[in-house]
């Protein structure tokens, strides 16, 4: 009997409402889901789980998502996670930044859900 391990998803936002929304959706596909309603508990809840895939909102308080991201990438972990912004911000100057910050997608709220599962379904495992 072989068992499958659930890939692990940290998401955080300061949205109560839409943090269970993403824990529902995610939840229902099989993701073994961490919660941060701040970015300073993402990180931290990162730098203790090390989850594969991370979901940011950027405008949160006590760290912003971009901080976080940057910060989880200055740590160097291989294989290094995934990381992907759903934020108000909407420009392409906010959605470069975010990119420069190290997130592989930046997607726009409110976001289509299953739209972000088929990137994190398709991105090199």
């Amino acid at each position: 009997m072989s068992i499958v391990k659930a890939e692990s998803l940290l998401i955080a936002d300061d949205d109560p409402n839409l943090l269970a929304a993403y824990v529902f959706f995610f939840g229902a596909y099989g993701y073994a889901i961490r919660t941060a309603g701040n970015g300073v508990d993402a990180l931290a809840e990162y730098c203790t789980s090390r989850p594969v895939v991370v979901v940011l909102d950027i405008e949160m308080p006590r760290l912003d998502g971009r901080a976080v991201a940057r910060e989880i990438r200055r740590l160097n972990v291989s294989p290094a996670p995934f990381l992907v912004a759903v934020t108000a911000l909407s420009s392409p100057y906010e959605r470069a930044e975010s990119i420069r910050s190290g997130f592989d997608y930046h997607f726009v709220k409110p976001a289509q859900l299953p739209v972000i599962l088929a990137m994190i379904s398709a991105r090199p495992h």
